[in-house]
């Protein structure tokens, strides 16, 4: 069966409080579809990622491995966590991510794993 990554994306500088009441609305929505995808067997895993000004970012060349503090790409959104599911088919991906963009507030990317 294939399996999708739904990627959530934030701006720049996001930041969840997870102790205000929006934090914890946005915990408990999040969480009753990680539920509901778990159940439905879909879920294989999913996480939320820390903010991009976090990375470490690396390349390659001919000399060597250069690293930069911060995120890969320079832009204001960033990936700020993801799941990966595995569903029959694009469309029922595309359903998740329509239930995952309302749950978690945010921006909502389906793409096809590859080989899988």
């Amino acid at each position: 069966m294939p399996q999708f990554m739904l990627s959530v994306w934030h701006d720049d500088d996001y930041v969840v409080d997870f102790t205000s009441d929006e934090g914890r609305r946005r915990v408990r929505q999040v969480s009753a579809l990680n539920r509901e995808m778990e159940a439905a067997g879909a879920w294989v895993f999913g996480v939320g990622l820390e903010p991009a000004s976090s990375a470490s970012a690396f390349r390659a060349d001919g000399a060597g491995v250069s690293m930069t503090d911060g995120p890969y790409a320079e832009t204001k959104e960033q990936m700020g966590g993801f799941w990966v599911i595995e569903v029959p088919d694009r469309e029922t991906a595309e359903e998740w991510a329509r239930q995952a963009t309302v749950a978690g507030e945010c921006p909502v990317e389906v793409r096809p794993v590859q080989g899988a």
